[in-house]
């Protein structure tokens, strides 16, 4: 197959549910080669769930392909819970699923806030990680927020209109304010509007050249509630302390074998971050793609990740 095409589709040979917190039970699949080595993916957000065309990336033949719903997303339940869903809970979540799993080591995978976990996670756990892939970089300072919720009107005023204009006028100084009493209200029919309106802002804004259907798909309830409630939640209330923490911190994965993955016009994670990322961390392996956004599936993106996960095969 050429290089840069996706992996066919698969089916897991095994899934189960890791209760770790409670309310909170984790869905988790295996699938690829039992016996082949260990990558975990991580799913953005946070919220937004893993998808089977996320088992793609890697080739089976190889990997042993292990995917989950992070705390409150996708299958995991309770969907859209927050409490006590923090970043360090994810951190502990993904050692208890490697233990449970038996595993010594394993490639790590995260694209977006999966960047964001990724680094959070290997750097608490650095002996755990064979080598790291990111994609879209995002490290959670108010920055970052602030252009999700204002900066991106300068490129995409359309989509910035709707989200804005959901909210009343009076309210649409604060947006994360108001965005997330409506999506805490225990009411359907006041927490899915605001859960629709939040996912696809950022589903409009994802693509280099956003499509109708993407769009439509980013509203489908389950993922816009995950997505919408748990990004609110996080944005507000866990911002890391330093700021600065995971850019402070990469003394601590300088020796890890790195890939970073960004497309030039990603408008949700701008190209900056990255950038700041690579020049903190030179020895990482650093891919700009020039016609692409944020989004994994895009042509250049995609073609990037798969490489960068055939380099990594023979890592120890």
């Amino acid at each position: 197959m050429p290089r840069d095409a996706i992996f066919p589709p698969i089916e897991p040979y095994e899934t189960g549910f890791l209760a770790v917190d409670e309310p909170h039970l984790l869905y988790w699949e295996q699938s690829g080669n039992a016996k082949g080595a260990p990558v975990i993916f991580l799913h953005g957000g946070p919220g937004a769930g893993a998808s089977p065309i996320h088992r793609r990336f890697f080739d089976p033949r190889h990997y042993r392909i292990i995917v989950f719903d992070q705390r409150g997303a996708g299958r995991s339940r309770p969907l859209g819970e927050i409490d006590g869903n923090t970043t360090a809970a994810l951190v502990r979540d993904m050692e208890a699923l490697r233990c449970s799993l038996g595993i010594e080591r394993w490639h790590v995978f995260g694209g977006s806030w999966g960047s964001t976990l990724a680094l959070a996670y290997a750097q608490a756990h650095p002996h755990r990680c064979r080598s790291l892939i990111l994609r879209g970089i995002f490290l959670m300072r108010r920055s970052e927020i602030d252009w999700f919720l204002f900066g991106m009107r300068i490129i995409f005023p359309e989509a910035w209109r709707n989200f804005i204009g959901f909210l009343p006028q009076d309210e649409r100084s604060d947006p994360l304010e108001a965005y997330y009493r409506r999506l805490m209200d225990p009411n359907p029919r006041v927490h899915m509007p605001a859960a629709r309106a939040w996912s696809i802002y950022e589903g409009a804004c994802s693509t280099l050249l956003p499509t109708a259907d993407g769009v439509a798909a980013a509203g489908g309830d389950a993922h816009a509630l995950g997505l919408a409630r748990i990004e609110a939640h996080y944005f507000r209330s866990n911002l890391f302390d330093p700021e600065d923490l995971l850019l402070r911190n990469i003394d601590r994965v300088r020796d890890i074998p790195a890939a970073i993955v960004q497309g030039r016009y990603d408008i949700v994670c701008p190209i900056h971050t990255a950038d700041e990322l690579r020049r903190a961390w030179p020895e990482a392996k650093y891919i700009v793609v020039p016609n692409a956004g944020h989004a994994a599936m895009e042509p250049g993106v995609r073609a990037a990740l798969i490489e960068a996960t055939r380099s990594f095969r023979d890592l120890a």
